[in-house]
């Protein structure tokens, strides 16, 4: 299920734009054929001529022009009442967008863990995209409702089996392009075992590293492993 954001611009009550004939309007506008625009759409000429038609009665003016004959075998173009309309939807359409950006589309909030086993670290190679047959450090996506720290200790447990127990947070990573799906924030914790046996997921299969010896990481987690290696060395003081 997906929320479906299609704006409309209305005239005395009745549909006269939305996406699919402001983009109808733009192609002629750049193309000069109303069927260049219909191909381009990938629809008929009578579907395009209908839909034009359809907005000149509701409007009661005509949108667009057609000039026949010469070198070119014709022209189509917007009216200036078509190029008013077509502007008007398209600022009201960036103002809703922007609204809707600004209200509605929010990063997406998870948690990582760092353990470490003898020395080792545990990790976990990635089944799917993105990063597919990459590792990670075990994670994921905090549910609502949940803490950060049930969280972490959740998705650690289903993608290795182990029970674990939050020492302490390492830090949390904010940048908007850490992950090529969208804006993920995550909180990274550091953990210790409290029991379990290693077990592979539907998702990840887990696999130990020495510290020394990691493979290329997915995601932004070399920085972490960095900066969680960085936080035990002892501080200089001054």
């Amino acid at each position: 299920m997906e929320f479906d954001f299609r704006p409309v611009l209305k005239f005395k009550g009745k549909s006269l734009m939305g996406t699919g004939r402001a983009t109808l309007l733009r192609e002629i506008r750049e193309t000069g054929s109303l069927a260049t625009a219909a191909r381009r759409m990938g629809m008929s000429y009578r579907h395009a001529w209908g839909m034009i038609q359809h907005m000149e009665e509701i409007y009661g003016e005509k949108i667009v022009k057609s000039e026949r004959g010469g070198a070119e075998g014709g022209q189509t173009s917007l009216t200036e009442v078509g190029e008013r309309l077509l502007t008007e939807f398209e600022n009201r359409y960036k103002m809703l967008s922007s609204a809707y950006q600004r209200f509605f589309i929010k990063p997406s909030l998870a948690t990582d863990g760092i353990l470490v086993i003898e020395e080792k670290i545990v990790l976990v190679q990635r089944k799917h995209e993105p990063f597919k047959e990459g590792y990670a450090l075990p994670g994921g996506f905090v549910e609502y409702g949940e803490k950060l720290e049930e969280c972490v200790i959740r998705e650690f447990k289903e993608e290795t089996g182990l029970n674990c127990r939050v020492e302490r947070l390492l830090g949390v990573y904010s940048d908007p392009v850490r992950d090529p799906r969208s804006h993920v924030v995550s909180a990274v914790y550091l953990l210790s075992l409290e029991g379990g046996k290693l077990t592979d997921s539907d998702e990840t299969s887990v696999k130990l590293f020495p510290l020394e010896k990691l493979p290329p990481l997915a995601f932004d987690h070399e920085k972490i492993i960095s900066d969680y290696l960085n936080s035990l060395k002892p501080r200089r003081r001054g």
